[in-house]
């Protein structure tokens, strides 16, 4: 590789000067914002490890070392292992089904001849809801004496429930709302997608005798939407572990810890016992597990999307 003028030695000093003073220039200018991004998106992570070695109560004037301590209490806290539990039950129910939905959902809606733009703002609606007044909502249809689920359940011949009473039924009455909230979103992405996929791949499939339907979205459809599907798999598994709101608003992680999720353990520890310290070992967990689902998606699918 050519050495770079500024290092040769036979260059005067003014033109060396002037050659690497806009880079000097370019550096110092730049400095500034690169140190305001650096303090906002780290500096608040390091206090949380810090915060995490020490027995820090929210409103204490003092606190002390405590090391692994905190770490320690998480591995023998049955409470925290209930939570981490639910959370992977909740993302392994919300993650397939919100993007199998908003598949089908883009697939269908891509098949029109007209009403697209309706039927994508119609879908789309949930996304752009506030989720905590939607939560309200889902409560009151969700009532065991009044609401509209058990109403039509009854006109069915069914026989009502306690939806969000019961052990058994709460978490996954939880993760048909994330789903509901969440496929619009998907199915934007995977429309994007195929408007994306050129038209002759089709024709050549029609010419190479490939019949239409199932064998031609086989083998051609889905490898051309497999980026847009790896980031629609990532960004649902990270937005299913931070599920909070719904659960805030219906079950404050009743009943018996049976919707307890990590982001609501972390607000009840730091916020509610006010055991700041505790609650950001969990902050420091949850984020290392997200960190390691994002990290292992993408390493095992990126081998297996064509980008091209």
């Amino acid at each position: 590789m050519a050495e770079p003028l500024t290092a040769r030695a036979g260059a005067p000093a003014g033109l060396r000067w002037r050659l690497a003073w806009p880079l000097t220039v370019g550096h110092a200018l730049v400095a500034p914002a690169g140190a305001l991004m650096l303090l906002l998106l780290f500096g608040p992570l390091a206090v949380v490890a810090a915060l995490s070695l020490s027995d820090y109560q929210f409103g204490a004037d003092t606190l002390a070392y405590v090391g692994l301590d905190n770490y320690r209490a998480l591995a023998g806290d049955r409470v925290f292992w209930k939570s981490l539990s639910n959370t992977a039950l909740y993302s392994l129910a919300v993650v397939p089904c919100s993007a199998g939905l908003g598949l089908l959902a883009a697939l269908g809606i891509h098949g029109l001849r007209r009403g697209q733009a309706l039927y994508r703002a119609a879908l789309f609606l949930p996304v752009m809801a506030t989720l905590i007044a939607m939560a309200i909502v889902w409560e009151f249809m969700l009532h065991p004496n009044f609401g509209l689920v058990n109403l039509w359940l009854k006109a069915l011949g069914g026989t009502p429930r306690a939806w969000l009473q019961d052990e058994s039924l709460a978490l996954w009455v939880l993760a048909v709302i994330g789903v509901w909230q969440g496929f619009g979103f998907n199915m934007v992405l995977f429309s994007a997608g195929l408007l994306g996929i050129p038209r002759a791949l089709y024709e050549a499939a029609e010419v190479d005798g490939v019949p239409a339907g199932w064998a031609r979205f086989r083998l051609v459809t889905w490898p051309m939407l497999a980026p847009v599907t790896l980031f629609v798999l990532v960004i649902s598994a990270i937005k299913s572990f931070q599920v909070f709101d719904t659960v805030h608003v219906l079950t404050k992680g009743g009943p018996n810890k049976a919707t307890e999720v990590l982001v609501y353990t972390l607000y009840a520890e730091g916020f509610e016992f006010f055991r700041s310290g505790h609650a950001a070992a969990v902050t420091m967990v949850f984020l290392a597990i997200v960190l390691l689902i994002t990290v292992i998606k993408t390493r095992w699918l990126d081998k297996r999307v064509h980008y091209a």
